[in-house]
């Protein structure tokens, strides 16, 4: 059986996870910036060689890595969604 947390411990479990996800979610932004940008640089270029797949395949693997560890394996600031983490967690306690 799992150990009970406190509320304090609770709190702070559920801005971590927020944290990350706003992070997450900040990263794929800047993720699909650039390889816009770098697609229109491709595009504008004469549209030889397709050299974008590179980046956006390499960084792509990263950010499927970032995704599994926020969402799926979740390692989790506006108050709201602390407070849906925090009742969350308090569900698992049971």
């Amino acid at each position: 059986m799992a150990k009970q947390m406190s509320e304090e411990e609770i709190y702070e479990e559920a801005s971590k996870r927020v944290k990350a996800k706003k992070k997450f979610f900040g990263d794929l932004a800047t993720y699909a910036v650039v390889n816009a940008v770098l697609i229109v640089i491709w595009a504008l270029s004469g549209q030889g060689h397709m050299w974008f797949l590179w980046p956006l395949g390499i960084w792509g693997i990263f950010v499927l890595g970032h995704f599994l560890r926020v969402f799926i394996f979740e390692s989790k600031s506006s108050r709201e969604a602390i407070e849906k983490e925090t009742q969350k967690i308090r569900r698992e306690q049971g």
